[in-house]
């Protein structure tokens, strides 16, 4: 099943059980989606992965300023919203997955000091797209690299 077609029946379950939060997160996907649809860069499942991410990252952001302002009534719905969407993305990588990946990414490209970071991340973006954080990427990558 397409995700576009497992959002609707989803939007309709949640619907059915009175779920208003989940409803408002499933409809944001389904925005999400739908613009992608008329976009100029087309619909493709690595244009719907990388929105999604998007989204989430754009929600955890939000909750994380709400927390500072000490708003936990907005961090909580941002982040139940992120955590709705993030089930729709792909199994993330564990730090230790992703540090083993690098490492054989490095080994290819042969990267010796930190001033080779650039090569490691162009490759290391490209392998790890959908399944890794860039900021826990880029973290990972420094460390190695020194």
């Amino acid at each position: 099943m397409a995700l576009e077609e497992k959002i609707n029946a989803d939007i309709k379950s949640a619907m059915l059980a009175k779920d208003q939060k989940r409803l408002e997160a499933l409809r944001a996907i389904k925005s999400v989606i739908l613009l992608l649809k008329t976009s100029a860069e087309g619909y493709t499942d690595e244009s719907e992965m990388k929105a999604l991410q998007k989204e989430v990252k754009k929600r955890k952001e939000t909750a994380e300023i709400y927390t500072t302002q000490n708003r936990a009534d907005l961090a909580e719905v941002e982040t139940f919203q992120a955590g709705v969407i993030e089930a729709y993305l792909p199994k993330q990588m564990t730090a230790d997955e992703i540090k083993a990946e690098l490492q054989k990414i490095i080994a290819q490209v042969g990267a010796t000091s930190a001033a080779d970071m650039g090569k490691v991340m162009g490759a290391a973006t490209k392998a790890l797209s959908g399944k890794a954080d860039g900021k826990a990427i880029s973290a990972i990558v420094r460390e190695l690299l020194q």
